[in-house]
């Protein structure tokens, strides 16, 4: 019998630790479970298609107005050849100005435009395969910077909507109450509006009396009311918030009632950080602390010296950052000078780049390394210009040693050309005269010599591969970002290139820096406006 009921002990001890066993093996797998079904579910409730969502935004916007482009399609009509522009001729055009008397020196003498077609800059056996190329990048590019604040909008006639029209704008994955909305019908039972999104929900802030609200917290709300006052003060309470996040994008919001539709857009975007200098107290007013002058060098440190010089005549304290990409650096020393060396032959723009990363002031003065300050020389003038306006960047005047004086001042525009790329077009003038600046002009282009806000300067940035013969490019790269003025009473002397021009007067430095300041003709740059910025042609004077 003791041995029995020592068996059955043993057994009955047995099943319980073996239970035990099993209990926790099955803890084990039902935490494990848990945890992965939890990861599971929260990567699948966090995925979500970045695309801007457009083209369904577009179908939206689309079905809004369509009626319209075939309302008036019976009265007939003419065009206006000179006024149709290229919408008269699917797509721009190039057109230079006829060749004229052939003179000697007549392109100097009269100011003739002319035309160039930029796909030449590529061989007949490669270019399909460019378009292609480029192409894509263009889809792909207007896919990431389009957004729903870019589609055309068309408000039909005498609605009883009330709507914001602009200026509704909301951060990512947060709420904004939508301000404006109101409903302006005469008597009828029962009043009725809805609201659609695409990228978030709308909700109210506040609930009204006799008024019904249907799809809180969906992207499709409907508020209705027997009493018209009252569903417009349920309307004042309407929120929308952004549910799938995009940092800078759009949402369009359809708004309708019986028989009305209207359509705005809200924009969801964060706000942009500000990158603020401090230029010090107000009471010490200290040029230093505002600008810097950026150049760059190669060979010519005859040339940097004097110019150095020059400005330490008159800025003894501003920061002076040089980029250097001669074969073998020479030092370049002194107070407030920073002298960064870079591979050989590395190039013109690459140099720019180099010297403005290290600008540490709000201001950065662009020269070139063949430039003499002299008394005319007013870096206090560009600063109040700028200061003064929403100019983002203003250009002085060089003065040769034969008394001219050069601003270099261009407009430049561009027209639509479809899928073949846009019209580049370049002129020399100006647009206006800025007012309280009479000797100040607003343009799209300047001399190298100018003052900007830092920020902006790095926001356009200079291409690379420009490495030699450079200028106007950085511009067209601005177009439409850089706000730009001129002014022909901040002057600047070059130094003398008259000894340089002659075969006897060279030195050998002279020599080997013309090698590379004026290589062999190339396409570079017209196959960079083709390709990069989407032009298929250029026009200039």
């Amino acid at each position: 019998m003791k041995s029995t009921g020592k068996l059955l002990t043993t057994f009955l001890m047995g099943a319980m630790r073996l239970q035990k066993k099993r209990a926790a093996v099955f803890c084990v797998i039902l935490i494990t479970g848990a945890v992965l079904m939890y990861n599971w579910t929260a990567s699948e409730s966090t995925v979500l298609d970045v695309q801007q969502r457009l083209d369904s935004m577009e179908k939206l916007v689309e079905r809004s107005f369509q009626h319209l482009e075939n309302s008036y399609s019976s009265v007939p009509y003419s065009l206006k050849e000179h006024r149709a522009g290229p919408q008269a001729r699917n797509g721009c055009v190039c057109e230079g100005d006829p060749q004229g008397i052939k003179v000697p020196l007549a392109d100097v003498l009269f100011s003739r435009v002319s035309a160039e077609e930029l796909k030449f800059a590529f061989r007949p056996s490669e270019l399909e395969e460019v378009k292609k190329r480029r192409q894509h990048e263009f889809n792909n590019l207007r896919k990431r910077t389009q957004s729903a604040a870019d589609l055309l909008i068309v408000a039909k006639p005498n609605s009883p909507l009330q709507y914001p029209t602009q200026g509704v704008s909301v951060r990512p994955k947060k709420a904004v109450l939508i301000p404006g909305l109101a409903l302006k019908q005469k008597s009828k039972s029962l009043y009725s509006v809805n609201l659609t999104a695409i990228m978030g929900t709308f909700d109210v802030s506040g609930v009204v009396n006799s008024v019904r609200v249907r799809g809180e917290g969906s992207s499709h709300i409907e508020i209705s009311s027997r009493a018209l006052p009252a569903l417009n003060r349920q309307l004042q309470f309407i929120t929308y918030t952004n549910t799938i996040f995009h940092p800078n994008t759009a949402d369009v919001v359809q708004f309708g009632t019986d028989g009305f539709q209207a359509a705005f857009t809200i924009k969801i975007r964060h706000e942009v950080p500000p990158k603020l200098y401090d230029p010090g107290p107000s009471a010490e007013y200290n040029i230093s602390s505002l600008v810097s002058i950026a150049t760059k060098t190669f060979l010519r440190y005859d040339k940097l010296q004097d110019l150095i010089v020059s400005i330490r005549q008159f800025y003894p304290t501003v920061t002076i950052i040089i980029a250097d990409d001669s074969e073998h650096p020479q030092p370049v020393t002194g107070p407030y000078i920073e002298h960064y060396t870079m591979p050989f032959g590395k190039g013109w723009f690459a140099g720019r780049n180099l010297a403005i990363s290290q600008v540490t002031t709000k201001y950065v003065l662009w020269v070139d390394d063949d430039f003499i300050f002299t008394s005319n020389t007013k870096l206090e003038k560009m600063v109040e210009v700028l200061e003064s306006t929403t100019l983002d960047l203003v250009g002085g005047a060089v003065r040769e040693v034969t008394g001219y004086t050069a601003t270099y001042r261009h407009t430049i525009s561009s027209e639509d050309g479809g899928e073949e790329g846009d019209c580049l077009h370049m002129r020399r003038g100006y647009h206006h005269i800025i007012e309280g600046f009479p000797n100040c002009v607003v343009a799209d282009a300047v001399i190298n010599f100018f003052m900007a806000h830092t920020e902006k300067v790095r926001q356009v940035g200079f291409d690379p591969r420009l490495a030699r013969v450079a200028h106007l490019e950085f511009f067209v790269d601005g177009l439409g970002s850089l706000h730009i003025g001129s002014c022909d009473d901040i002057i600047v002397s070059h130094a003398s290139k008259i000894k340089g021009m002659l075969p006897w007067g060279q030195s050998k430095t002279d020599k080997e820096y013309s090698k590379f300041r004026y290589p062999a003709q190339s396409s570079t740059q017209n196959a960079m406006f083709y390709f990069k910025n989407h032009f298929k042609c250029m026009t200039s004077n």
